[in-house]
């Protein structure tokens, strides 16, 4: 049997849809989608079979003009991320059409992307007419040399079958990089954080999402196969703790709840879940909360 195994980019402006694509090719949930745009911060690989292939997908962060020092290892994860894959996947939402955004990644593939095996997937299909489409798919072809264009809705699943098939014949000849049972690399400390990060994220409003992190401070598996998980969210304000723990412990308790009950599906045991709020006012510019989240941190403003 001649297998075949390799990386491949998902990336794109934030919400274009690459976490919800990453989870619909590997068939459960390994990155986090909320309505809030770069909620995705770390490299998940997610893995997918496909025939004789296993297809190892990298789910960047959203491409976006950074402002802070984490906007910047998201976006240098981001590139990281292309930069090292077999196969690119640029992602753009068909109703969006070619932003400055847009614009932006077409550059940055022009720099990256020589010799490499690029394709173009205009997902929210659903979201334009026919008319509209070909027009875009026309205009993006002309301006970069993607190897095959796909519609795809990532959310009800059109053409996500015709991608994967195509993408399995471009990984190149080689043995499988994961046991064939395994879908996602992560640890799953950082699953369970990034599980509670969302629940948080779907919660609060505004700028506080961005403005907080969740780490698995300890993992304790029971004798009775269930899973003991202490967490803790940093956030930068005391006025941020107050709105975490909601009115007699409210919010935090039902987020605790909802990440609790997706963990238990995730992992098919009971989990004893627990969640600490701490303040701590510089974690932005802390490196030891960016290895957590499998990002580099970087000084400086470049």
């Amino acid at each position: 049997m001649k297998t075949r195994a390799g990386f491949i980019a998902l990336i794109g402006e934030p919400n274009a849809g690459k976490s919800t694509l990453l989870n619909r090719m590997v068939g459960a949930k390994v990155s986090i989608v909320t309505h809030k745009v770069q909620t995705t911060r770390a490299r998940i690989r997610g893995v997918a079979m496909e025939g004789d292939s296993q297809l190892v997908f990298v789910d960047t962060p959203g491409l976006f003009q950074p402002r802070r020092r984490l906007d910047r290892a998201m976006v240098a994860a981001a590139w990281g991320g292309a930069a090292d894959a077999d196969v690119v996947v640029l992602m753009i939402e068909a109703h969006r059409g070619i932003t400055e955004g847009v614009e932006r990644i077409l550059e940055g593939l022009a720099e990256i992307g020589e010799g490499r095996t690029v394709a173009l997937a205009i997902n929210k299909i659903d979201r334009v007419q026919s008319e509209v489409l070909l027009s875009l798919t026309q205009d993006l072809n002309t301006r970069y040399n993607f190897a095959e264009t796909f519609m795809i809705s990532a959310e009800r699943g059109h053409g996500v079958d015709d991608l994967r098939t195509w993408l399995a014949e471009k990984v190149p000849e080689g043995p499988w990089l994961y046991p064939e049972d395994q879908i996602a690399d992560l640890p799953m400390r950082m699953i369970a954080a990034e599980m509670t990060r969302e629940k948080l994220t779907l919660r609060l409003h505004q700028e506080l999402p961005y403005q907080l992190t969740v780490e698995t401070e300890n993992w304790e598996d029971r004798k009775d196969g269930s899973a003991k998980i202490d967490q803790i969210v940093y956030v930068v304000r005391d006025g941020h703790k107050g709105i975490l723990l909601g009115k007699k412990g409210e919010t935090i308790k039902a987020v605790g709840q909802a990440a609790r009950a997706e963990l238990e599906e995730f992992l098919g045991r009971k989990v004893h879940l627990f969640l600490q709020v701490k303040v701590r006012p510089n974690w932005l510019d802390e490196a030891e909360r960016y290895s957590e989240m499998g990002l580099e941190f970087k000084d400086g403003n470049v």
